[in-house]
C-alpha cells in the first residue's frame, strides 16, 4: 500500500519509512503546507491537518504533529515545540530549566490518518526527562536533550534506543496496527 505523509521535515520522513515499510507500507513524501490551528491539543492540530490535505489532494494520507510535554513549565511547549524549538532551540530550553529539579517530561506524538469517511488518531508517549546540557549528534529536535525513561542516554546518543522506544515509533506502530492487512 501507497499512503501520502504531509510533512516538511525530512527527518520524520524517514523514521517513518523505517518504521512503516517493513510493514508493508509506501511512504511517499508529500511537501504541503497546511494550517494548524493555535491550540493547545495535539489532536486538534493533526485532525485539521489531515481534513486539510485529504481536500486538496483526495488521496489518503496522514500527517504527524509532536510536542515535548515538560512537567516544571506546565507542559510547556507542548504543541508549540518546533516553534520553539525554531526560536529558543534546545539551548534556550536548557536556559528555561536552569535552577529546576523536577525535569520530567512527556514527549508526544499523534499521527491522523484520512481517506474520507473519516479521521483516524493514534498517539504515542514517551516518558522521561529534559537532561542537563545537551548530549549526542544523532537525530533532530530535541533529541539532544531528552533521555527516555530507564535510559541514561538522550535520543541523540542512542539512535538505535530511539527507534524502538519513540514516541513517533508508538504512534506509528498503532498507526500501522489499526490499518492491518483488510486495509493494506
Amino acid at each position: 500500500m501507497r499512503l501520502l505523509f504531509a510533512t516538511g521535515n525530512e527527518d520524520k520522513v524517514r523514521e517513518a519509512r523505517e518504521i512503516l515499510e517493513p510493514k508493508g507500507v509506501k511512504v511517499e513524501h508529500l511537501e504541503i503546507d497546511y494550517p494548524e490551528p493555535q491550540v493547545d491539543d495535539l489532536e486538534t492540530v493533526a485532525r485539521e491537518g489531515v481534513r486539510y490535505v485529504f481536500r486538496k489532494t483526495g488521496e489518503p494520507v496522514f500527517v504527524e504533529d509532536s510536542g515535548l510535554f515538560v512537567d516544571a513549565l506546565n507542559g510547556f511547549p507542548g504543541p508549540y515545540s518546533a516553534y520553539v524549538h525554531g526560536t529558543l532551540g534546545n539551548g534556550g530550553l536548557l536556559k528555561l530549566m536552569e535552577g529546576i529539579r523536577d525535569r520530567r517530561a512527556t514527549f508526544r506524538s499523534v499521527v491522523a490518518f484520512c481517506d474520507g469517511p473519516g479521521v483516524s488518531v493514534h498517539v504515542g508517549e514517551v516518558e522521561g526527562e529534559i537532561a542537563g546540557e545537551r548530549r549526542g549528534t544523532a537525530g533532530f529536535g530535541y533529541d539532544p536533550v531528552f533521555i527516555p525513561e530507564g535510559t541514561g542516554s538522550t535520543f541523540a546518543e542512542d539512535p538505535e534506543g530511539k527507534s524502538a522506544v519513540s514516541h513517533r515509533r508508538r504512534a506509528l506502530d498503532s498507526f500501522a496496527e489499526w490499518m492491518g492487512p483488510s486495509r493494506a
